[in-house]
Protein backbone atom coordinates (compact mmCIF):
# COMPACT_ATOMS: atom_id res chain seq x y z
CA UNK A 1 0.00 0.00 0.00
CA UNK A 2 1.36 3.21 -1.04
CA UNK A 3 0.67 6.24 1.60
CA UNK A 4 0.46 9.69 -0.08
CA UNK A 5 -0.41 13.32 0.03
CA UNK A 6 -1.93 16.09 -2.44
CA UNK A 7 -2.93 18.98 -2.65
CA UNK A 8 -4.72 22.30 -4.78
CA UNK A 9 -2.79 24.52 -2.79
CA UNK A 10 -3.89 26.06 0.27
CA UNK A 11 -3.46 29.94 0.50
CA UNK A 12 -2.74 31.30 4.10
CA UNK A 13 -5.07 33.55 6.37
CA UNK A 14 -3.95 36.92 6.92
CA UNK A 15 -4.52 37.69 10.95
CA UNK A 16 -8.11 39.36 10.07
CA UNK A 17 -9.04 36.42 8.11
CA UNK A 18 -8.74 37.52 4.68
CA UNK A 19 -6.68 35.69 1.97
CA UNK A 20 -3.22 36.02 2.15
CA UNK A 21 -0.99 35.93 -1.26
CA UNK A 22 -1.61 32.78 -3.18
CA UNK A 23 2.35 33.33 -4.42
CA UNK A 24 2.52 32.15 -0.68
CA UNK A 25 0.15 29.31 -1.03
CA UNK A 26 1.96 27.78 -3.86
CA UNK A 27 5.40 28.11 -2.27
CA UNK A 28 4.41 26.12 0.70
CA UNK A 29 2.60 23.70 -1.32
CA UNK A 30 6.22 22.92 -2.93
CA UNK A 31 8.16 23.15 0.27
CA UNK A 32 5.24 20.10 1.54
CA UNK A 33 6.12 18.04 -1.56
CA UNK A 34 10.25 18.28 -0.85
CA UNK A 35 9.21 17.66 2.65
CA UNK A 36 6.69 14.52 2.08
CA UNK A 37 9.63 13.36 -0.04
CA UNK A 38 12.55 13.41 2.90
CA UNK A 39 9.79 12.05 5.04
CA UNK A 40 9.45 9.39 3.24
CA UNK A 41 6.06 9.63 1.66
CA UNK A 42 5.16 7.40 -1.19
CA UNK A 43 3.35 10.40 -3.62
CA UNK A 44 2.49 13.25 -3.79
CA UNK A 45 -0.42 14.85 -6.23
CA UNK A 46 -1.03 18.01 -7.15
CA UNK A 47 -4.58 18.95 -7.97
CA UNK A 48 -5.87 21.43 -10.26
CA UNK A 49 -8.10 24.62 -9.23
CA UNK A 50 -8.54 28.52 -10.01
CA UNK A 51 -9.98 30.02 -6.81
CA UNK A 52 -8.22 32.81 -4.68
CA UNK A 53 -8.41 29.79 -1.38
CA UNK A 54 -6.84 26.79 -4.24
CA UNK A 55 -4.29 28.74 -6.33
CA UNK A 56 -2.13 25.54 -7.47
CA UNK A 57 -3.79 26.06 -11.22
CA UNK A 58 -0.54 24.65 -13.20
CA UNK A 59 -0.10 21.02 -11.72
CA UNK A 60 2.42 20.48 -14.56
CA UNK A 61 4.70 23.40 -13.04
CA UNK A 62 4.28 22.36 -9.70
CA UNK A 63 5.81 18.98 -10.25
CA UNK A 64 8.20 19.53 -12.94
CA UNK A 65 9.67 21.89 -9.92
CA UNK A 66 9.42 19.11 -7.37
CA UNK A 67 10.96 16.47 -10.08
CA UNK A 68 14.22 18.66 -9.92
CA UNK A 69 14.00 18.50 -6.15
CA UNK A 70 13.11 15.38 -4.32
CA UNK A 71 14.58 12.02 -5.26
CA UNK A 72 12.47 9.01 -4.41
CA UNK A 73 8.74 10.51 -4.43
CA UNK A 74 5.87 9.80 -6.94
CA UNK A 75 4.70 12.75 -8.41
CA UNK A 76 1.55 13.68 -10.22
CA UNK A 77 -1.61 15.26 -10.77
CA UNK A 78 -4.67 15.30 -8.88
CA UNK A 79 -6.15 15.80 -11.10
CA UNK A 80 -5.31 17.29 -14.48
CA UNK A 81 -8.85 19.29 -15.56
CA UNK A 82 -7.99 17.92 -19.30
CA UNK A 83 -11.64 18.90 -20.60
CA UNK A 84 -10.67 22.46 -20.86
CA UNK A 85 -6.58 22.22 -21.23
CA UNK A 86 -4.71 20.74 -24.08
CA UNK A 87 -3.59 17.25 -24.13
CA UNK A 88 -0.62 18.16 -25.99
CA UNK A 89 0.52 20.49 -23.57
CA UNK A 90 -0.41 18.65 -20.66
CA UNK A 91 1.39 15.56 -21.85
CA UNK A 92 4.19 17.52 -22.90
CA UNK A 93 4.66 19.25 -19.01
CA UNK A 94 4.29 15.61 -17.61
CA UNK A 95 6.78 14.35 -19.81
CA UNK A 96 9.16 17.33 -19.09
CA UNK A 97 9.02 16.73 -15.44
CA UNK A 98 9.43 13.19 -16.11
CA UNK A 99 12.84 14.07 -18.28
CA UNK A 100 14.08 16.35 -15.11
CA UNK A 101 13.10 13.37 -12.90
CA UNK A 102 15.30 11.03 -14.30
CA UNK A 103 12.07 9.23 -15.43
CA UNK A 104 9.50 6.54 -13.60
CA UNK A 105 8.60 9.13 -11.05
CA UNK A 106 5.91 10.98 -12.94
CA UNK A 107 2.26 10.46 -13.57
CA UNK A 108 -0.88 12.10 -15.10
CA UNK A 109 -4.36 11.32 -13.39
CA UNK A 110 -6.86 12.68 -15.99
CA UNK A 111 -10.30 14.37 -14.74
CA UNK A 112 -13.45 16.30 -15.48
CA UNK A 113 -13.07 18.40 -12.83
CA UNK A 114 -15.86 18.56 -10.03
CA UNK A 115 -15.90 22.31 -10.46
CA UNK A 116 -16.58 24.45 -13.51
CA UNK A 117 -14.53 27.48 -12.95
CA UNK A 118 -12.26 26.20 -15.94
CA UNK A 119 -14.71 26.74 -18.86
CA UNK A 120 -15.49 30.22 -18.43
CA UNK A 121 -11.58 30.90 -18.05
CA UNK A 122 -10.97 28.66 -20.67
CA UNK A 123 -13.52 29.74 -23.50
CA UNK A 124 -15.64 26.56 -23.18
CA UNK A 125 -19.26 25.77 -23.01
CA UNK A 126 -20.48 23.77 -20.03
CA UNK A 127 -22.71 21.97 -22.80
CA UNK A 128 -19.93 20.30 -24.24
CA UNK A 129 -18.61 18.77 -20.71
CA UNK A 130 -19.21 14.96 -22.06
CA UNK A 131 -17.67 15.28 -25.45
CA UNK A 132 -14.85 17.34 -24.15
CA UNK A 133 -13.70 14.57 -22.09
CA UNK A 134 -13.99 11.86 -24.08
CA UNK A 135 -12.09 13.59 -26.95
CA UNK A 136 -9.41 14.98 -25.24
CA UNK A 137 -8.41 11.90 -23.07
CA UNK A 138 -8.49 9.89 -26.44
CA UNK A 139 -5.81 12.50 -27.85
CA UNK A 140 -4.06 12.13 -24.24
CA UNK A 141 -3.76 8.40 -24.72
CA UNK A 142 -2.67 8.77 -28.51
CA UNK A 143 -0.09 10.35 -27.59
CA UNK A 144 1.04 8.48 -24.41
CA UNK A 145 0.98 5.30 -26.15
CA UNK A 146 2.56 6.79 -29.94
CA UNK A 147 5.81 4.72 -28.88
CA UNK A 148 7.91 7.72 -31.14
CA UNK A 149 7.81 11.15 -31.31
CA UNK A 150 5.41 11.70 -34.17
CA UNK A 151 1.61 11.48 -33.76
CA UNK A 152 -1.31 11.89 -35.76
CA UNK A 153 -5.25 12.21 -34.73
CA UNK A 154 -8.53 14.05 -35.34
CA UNK A 155 -11.26 14.73 -34.19
CA UNK A 156 -14.29 17.56 -33.03
CA UNK A 157 -12.73 19.54 -29.86
CA UNK A 158 -9.32 20.83 -31.31
CA UNK A 159 -7.65 20.99 -34.95
CA UNK A 160 -6.41 17.28 -35.80
CA UNK A 161 -2.99 16.85 -35.61
CA UNK A 162 -1.18 14.75 -38.92
CA UNK A 163 2.17 13.08 -38.21
CA UNK A 164 3.78 15.75 -35.74
CA UNK A 165 6.28 15.85 -33.68
CA UNK A 166 5.21 16.12 -29.75
CA UNK A 167 8.36 15.62 -27.47
CA UNK A 168 10.23 15.48 -25.05
CA UNK A 169 9.53 11.39 -25.02
CA UNK A 170 9.05 10.04 -21.21
CA UNK A 171 12.33 8.66 -20.22
CA UNK A 172 10.39 5.09 -19.82
CA UNK A 173 8.25 5.38 -23.05
CA UNK A 174 5.23 6.63 -21.73
CA UNK A 175 3.66 7.52 -18.24
CA UNK A 176 1.55 5.92 -15.88
CA UNK A 177 -1.86 7.34 -16.81
CA UNK A 178 -4.97 7.40 -14.75
CA UNK A 179 -8.40 7.90 -14.58
CA UNK A 180 -10.04 10.53 -11.66
CA UNK A 181 -13.47 10.13 -10.89
CA UNK A 182 -15.56 11.47 -8.20
CA UNK A 183 -17.83 7.98 -8.05
CA UNK A 184 -19.91 8.12 -11.48
CA UNK A 185 -20.60 4.38 -12.86
CA UNK A 186 -19.68 5.02 -16.06
CA UNK A 187 -16.60 6.57 -15.32
CA UNK A 188 -15.45 3.33 -13.40
CA UNK A 189 -16.62 1.43 -16.81
CA UNK A 190 -14.80 3.33 -18.90
CA UNK A 191 -11.36 3.14 -16.72
CA UNK A 192 -12.26 -0.59 -16.99
CA UNK A 193 -12.62 -0.96 -20.64
CA UNK A 194 -9.47 1.23 -21.52
CA UNK A 195 -6.82 -1.02 -19.18
CA UNK A 196 -6.35 2.43 -17.07
CA UNK A 197 -6.04 3.11 -12.62
CA UNK A 198 -8.68 4.76 -11.64
CA UNK A 199 -8.43 7.39 -8.80
CA UNK A 200 -11.50 7.65 -6.48
CA UNK A 201 -12.01 11.22 -4.45
CA UNK A 202 -14.37 10.44 -1.70
CA UNK A 203 -15.54 13.50 0.02
CA UNK A 204 -18.40 12.45 1.67
CA UNK A 205 -20.34 9.43 2.85
CA UNK A 206 -18.99 6.46 4.41
CA UNK A 207 -16.11 5.16 2.00
CA UNK A 208 -17.24 1.46 1.30
CA UNK A 209 -19.91 2.47 -0.42
CA UNK A 210 -17.35 2.73 -3.53
CA UNK A 211 -16.44 -0.81 -3.42
CA UNK A 212 -19.46 -1.69 -6.05
CA UNK A 213 -18.19 0.85 -8.59
CA UNK A 214 -14.36 -0.74 -7.97
CA UNK A 215 -15.76 -4.02 -8.94
CA UNK A 216 -17.53 -2.61 -11.55
CA UNK A 217 -14.21 -1.31 -12.58
CA UNK A 218 -12.61 -4.66 -12.46
CA UNK A 219 -15.63 -6.30 -14.24
CA UNK A 220 -15.35 -3.91 -17.27
CA UNK A 221 -12.00 -4.59 -17.51
CA UNK A 222 -12.04 -8.46 -17.73
CA UNK A 223 -14.87 -7.88 -20.46
CA UNK A 224 -12.65 -5.53 -21.98
CA UNK A 225 -9.54 -8.11 -22.32
CA UNK A 226 -7.57 -5.65 -20.36
CA UNK A 227 -4.69 -7.47 -18.73
CA UNK A 228 -4.86 -7.52 -14.82
CA UNK A 229 -1.80 -5.99 -14.29
CA UNK A 230 -2.53 -2.81 -15.58
CA UNK A 231 -5.49 -2.54 -13.55
CA UNK A 232 -5.00 -0.26 -9.93
CA UNK A 233 -7.32 1.27 -7.48
CA UNK A 234 -6.56 4.48 -5.48
CA UNK A 235 -8.12 6.45 -3.13
CA UNK A 236 -8.00 10.42 -2.77
CA UNK A 237 -9.43 11.73 0.83
CA UNK A 238 -9.51 14.64 3.15
CA UNK A 239 -7.90 14.16 6.54
CA UNK A 240 -5.25 15.71 8.48
CA UNK A 241 -3.39 13.59 11.56
CA UNK A 242 -2.12 14.52 14.71
CA UNK A 243 -0.26 13.36 18.01
CA UNK A 244 -4.19 12.56 18.76
CA UNK A 245 -7.75 12.57 17.60
CA UNK A 246 -8.63 16.20 19.93
CA UNK A 247 -5.68 17.67 18.14
CA UNK A 248 -6.26 16.37 14.94
CA UNK A 249 -9.98 17.45 15.06
CA UNK A 250 -9.00 21.04 16.47
CA UNK A 251 -6.74 22.08 13.69
CA UNK A 252 -8.88 20.26 10.88
CA UNK A 253 -12.48 22.23 11.66
CA UNK A 254 -11.35 25.44 10.80
CA UNK A 255 -9.67 24.93 7.43
CA UNK A 256 -13.27 22.92 6.84
CA UNK A 257 -15.48 25.38 7.72
CA UNK A 258 -13.69 28.09 5.99
CA UNK A 259 -13.56 26.16 2.77
CA UNK A 260 -17.05 25.16 2.85
CA UNK A 261 -17.96 28.91 3.71
CA UNK A 262 -16.27 29.56 0.09
CA UNK A 263 -17.73 26.52 -2.30
CA UNK A 264 -21.34 28.21 -0.37
CA UNK A 265 -20.79 31.50 -2.30
CA UNK A 266 -19.57 29.43 -5.30
CA UNK A 267 -21.82 26.74 -5.92
CA UNK A 268 -25.05 27.29 -3.26
CA UNK A 269 -24.04 24.86 -0.83
CA UNK A 270 -25.84 24.94 2.52
CA UNK A 271 -23.55 26.32 5.92
CA UNK A 272 -21.36 24.44 7.25
CA UNK A 273 -22.65 22.04 10.12
CA UNK A 274 -19.97 20.62 12.98
CA UNK A 275 -21.76 18.28 13.49
CA UNK A 276 -21.92 17.18 9.99
CA UNK A 277 -18.08 17.86 10.45
CA UNK A 278 -17.55 15.25 13.18
CA UNK A 279 -20.01 12.25 11.51
CA UNK A 280 -17.89 12.51 8.78
CA UNK A 281 -14.60 12.61 10.62
CA UNK A 282 -15.70 9.01 12.93
CA UNK A 283 -15.93 6.01 11.14
CA UNK A 284 -17.44 4.97 9.34
CA UNK A 285 -16.98 9.14 7.55
CA UNK A 286 -14.70 10.21 4.71
CA UNK A 287 -12.52 12.15 6.73
CA UNK A 288 -9.25 10.14 8.01
CA UNK A 289 -8.87 13.02 10.71
CA UNK A 290 -6.90 11.53 13.79
CA UNK A 291 -3.57 10.20 15.71
CA UNK A 292 -1.43 7.61 13.33
CA UNK A 293 -3.17 4.65 14.88
CA UNK A 294 -7.21 5.62 14.19
CA UNK A 295 -6.15 6.78 10.66
CA UNK A 296 -4.04 3.92 9.61
CA UNK A 297 -6.61 1.32 10.85
CA UNK A 298 -9.68 3.01 8.88
CA UNK A 299 -7.24 2.92 5.50
CA UNK A 300 -6.79 -0.50 6.09
CA UNK A 301 -10.36 -1.09 6.89
CA UNK A 302 -11.57 0.45 3.58
CA UNK A 303 -8.75 -1.79 2.17
CA UNK A 304 -10.87 -4.82 2.73
CA UNK A 305 -13.60 -3.25 0.69
CA UNK A 306 -11.57 -1.70 -2.38
CA UNK A 307 -8.22 -3.55 -2.37
CA UNK A 308 -6.98 -0.10 -3.41
CA UNK A 309 -3.15 -0.04 -3.65
CA UNK A 310 -2.64 4.01 -2.99
CA UNK A 311 -3.93 5.90 -0.04
CA UNK A 312 -3.50 9.87 -0.11
CA UNK A 313 -5.25 12.77 1.89
CA UNK A 314 -5.95 16.52 1.17
CA UNK A 315 -4.56 17.84 4.58
CA UNK A 316 -4.02 21.53 3.27
CA UNK A 317 -7.65 23.37 3.46
CA UNK A 318 -9.13 27.13 4.08
CA UNK A 319 -5.76 28.47 5.78
CA UNK A 320 -4.54 25.54 7.26
CA UNK A 321 -1.63 26.72 8.95
CA UNK A 322 1.91 25.48 7.44
CA UNK A 323 3.02 23.68 9.92
CA UNK A 324 0.36 21.37 11.15
CA UNK A 325 0.25 20.73 7.44
CA UNK A 326 4.51 19.35 7.83
CA UNK A 327 3.62 17.64 10.79
CA UNK A 328 0.90 15.68 9.55
CA UNK A 329 3.14 14.81 6.75
CA UNK A 330 5.74 13.38 9.04
CA UNK A 331 3.71 11.55 11.21
CA UNK A 332 1.69 9.83 8.10
CA UNK A 333 5.17 9.12 6.45
CA UNK A 334 7.07 7.78 9.92
CA UNK A 335 3.87 6.54 11.85
CA UNK A 336 0.88 6.04 10.10
CA UNK A 337 2.76 4.10 6.73
CA UNK A 338 4.52 1.68 8.91
CA UNK A 339 1.28 0.88 10.78
CA UNK A 340 -0.91 0.20 7.63
CA UNK A 341 2.08 -2.08 6.52
CA UNK A 342 1.96 -4.34 9.76
CA UNK A 343 -1.69 -4.51 9.33
CA UNK A 344 -1.87 -5.43 5.74
CA UNK A 345 0.96 -7.54 6.41
CA UNK A 346 -1.24 -9.76 9.36
CA UNK A 347 -4.29 -10.49 6.83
Amino acid sequence: MEIGAYSFGDTPLNPDGTPGSTAEGVRNLFEAIVHADRAGLDYFGVGEHHTVSMPASSPGTVVAAAAAATSHIVLGSAASIISTDDPVRVFQQFATADAISGGGRIEITAGRGSSVETFPLFGYELRDYDQLYSEKLELLMALNNAGSENVSWSGTVRPAIGNLAVVPRPVRGSLPLWIATGGSPSSSARAGRLGLPISYGIIGGAPHRFAPLAELYRKAAVQAGQAADGLKVSVAALGLVAPSKKEALERFYPGWYNLNVEMGRLRGWPAPDRGAFLAQADAPGAYYVGGPDEVAERIVHLHGYLGHMRHFLQMDIGGLPHAHLLESITLLATEVKPRVQRLLAKK
